[in-house]
């Protein structure tokens, strides 16, 4: 044998296995990738699954109709759309505000609405007790005017404004902020007020990025825990929410909390697809909106 045919042995052998390396090093990350998906679907979706199947239907439909199950959803439905409502009408001027102008010490008005995004749900309802309660800060004033808000279902919308606006408000913030000026502009030179701006110009540019935080807002009030509890109570039929009913229930009818926990998640599920949905519908229109103020600008400039 020839010492180039000797030599050409191992360059052979190391080709074929890097031939290999490089047909199987795909193969291995599309593996690895799969069975990380696979680790992480099942821890989110496995206590999901748990609460559906841990009882026969017919048990858990039974359970439905529970009258804790009704008076809680009675309680959640009717003191998150109020305090919806009135993040809404209040928040939405507010986020216009902060999200078109620039002034000194915005950066801290920022701050003090993300604040309670990272307070601990029961540090914000101890807070209500003292400023709000008959001993806080406030309680002496309040009553002397008539005014009890402690263990009311205004102390429950109040728990959920303070805990779950920051969403709509950030959120808010940032879709007012994206918004191109030169839109605005644009309906200012054409005659259009501030009021009608922001009505008639900006809330649409921005209905995606509302329309989301909303979601998230309403979503965080359903789930609300903590503050309330603390604030307002847990009185069926009066201040307990879908999440206080789960709480009361636990030790009391195991079934029943869990057929109370399936209905938020239905409830959860169905916020997150109407944000979709929304989200995909306000987009489009956004988008229509701003290309046809670009154009309106490019042929005045013209």
């Amino acid at each position: 044998m020839s010492p180039s045919a000797a030599r050409g042995a191992p360059i052979g052998s190391e080709s074929a296995r890097a031939r290999i390396s490089s047909a199987l090093g795909p193969v291995a990350v599309f593996a690895a990738t799969a069975v990380v998906i696979a680790v992480v679907l099942a821890f989110l979706l496995l206590p999901i699954v748990a609460l559906v199947v841990y009882q026969p239907l017919g048990t858990l439909l039974h359970d439905f109709n529970s009258q804790v199950s009704t008076d809680a959803i009675k309680v959640s439905l009717k003191t998150n759309l109020i305090a919806m409502g009135l993040t809404l009408v209040l928040g939405t001027p507010f986020a216009y505000a902060i999200g078109r102008h620039r002034f000194p010490g915005r950066s801290v008005v920022i701050t003090l609405v993300e604040l309670p995004l990272v307070m601990p749900p029961a540090v914000a309802g101890i807070g209500l007790l003292v400023a709000y309660g008959r001993l806080g800060l406030l309680g002496h004033q309040l009553t002397a005017l008539g005014i009890d808000l402690g263990l009311t279902q205004a102390a429950v919308v109040m728990a959920i404004i303070l805990v779950a606006s920051p969403f709509y408000l950030r959120g808010a913030i940032g879709a007012f902020e994206a918004i191109d000026p030169t839109v605005l502009d644009v309906a200012g030179t054409l005659g259009a007020g501030p009021l009608r701006r922001m009505l008639r110009v900006a809330l649409p540019l921005a209905s995606a990025g509302l329309g989301a935080s909303a979601a998230l807002c309403f979503a965080r009030g359903i789930g609300e825990f903590g503050a309330t509890i603390l604030f307002a109570g847990s009185f069926q039929g009066s201040t307990q929410t879908l999440p206080l009913a789960v709480y009361s229930l636990f030790d009391a009818n195991l079934g029943q909390a869990i057929a109370v926990g399936v209905l938020l998640l239905i409830v959860s599920a169905a916020i997150l697809l109407t944000a979709k949905l929304l989200g995909s519908w306000t987009g489009s229109i956004s988008t229509s909106l701003s290309r046809g103020g670009r154009s309106i600008s490019a042929q005045r400039s013209a």
